[in-house]
């Protein structure tokens, strides 16, 4: 429950996110509606082609998909007034990116694959909606910049199999999980936490 609740927070927090960026690129109506769907949905929609899971979660619930549609308008009606709510934005992606991930896990873990396969699955499921969004934004993704990230969903996907193999029941171990990705994220965020950076003179590449 308190998993789904954070999942629809997350999608409507995601809709709009993309929104906004399709917004800076000159994008019309359906353009921002398009990308604010792919950046809540298409994180579990490229999982489940992944993993053969069928029939994809917004197929099954059609609802996600007029969620997601409704929020980006929404975004795009209220630009001016949501750029002062960027902050916001910024903690409830932090949630989401851990509530996706937890969930991603879930399904996986459903599926009698690998540990490895399922940590791996809950990271795609956080991040590959990004990824959609900043490539159709015409970016560098995200997920490929400096910036802890990835690395988060990763971490926080191990921990959560780690704490099932435990014998720790889901509700608990989702609830540690979502304290302690959201608490390094936002972290990571306000001390600007960073991987290093890769130039071309640290290849030897000429200037």
């Amino acid at each position: 429950m308190l998993l789904h609740l954070l999942y629809l927070v997350a999608i409507i927090a995601e809709a709009m996110s993309g929104a906004l960026m399709g917004m800076r690129r000159g994008m019309d109506r359906f353009g921002l509606c398009l990308v604010g769907t792919v950046t809540a949905l298409g994180g579990g929609t490229v999982r489940d082609v992944l993993l053969g899971h069928y029939p994809l979660a917004w197929i099954s619930h059609p609802d996600y998909v007029l969620i997601t549609i409704g929020a980006a308008s929404v975004a795009a009606a209220g630009a001016r007034w949501l750029r002062n709510w960027q902050r916001l934005f910024v903690t409830v992606d932090a949630i989401g990116l851990i509530a996706f991930t937890v969930i991603g896990c879930d399904v996986a873990a459903t599926l009698d694959v690998s540990p490895a396969i399922v940590v791996l699955a809950g990271a795609i499921t956080g991040v590959c909606g990004g990824m959609l969004r900043d490539l159709l934004c015409n970016q560098m993704p995200l997920v490929l910049r400096q910036e802890l990230y990835a690395s988060i969903a990763l971490g926080a996907g191990a921990l959560y199999v780690a704490l099932q193999a435990c014998d720790v029941a889901p509700a608990p171990a989702s609830i540690v999980v979502l304290a302690v990705g959201f608490a390094v994220r936002m972290l990571a965020v306000r001390f600007r936490w960073q991987l290093k950076v890769f130039t071309a003179a640290d290849s030897g590449g000429a200037g």
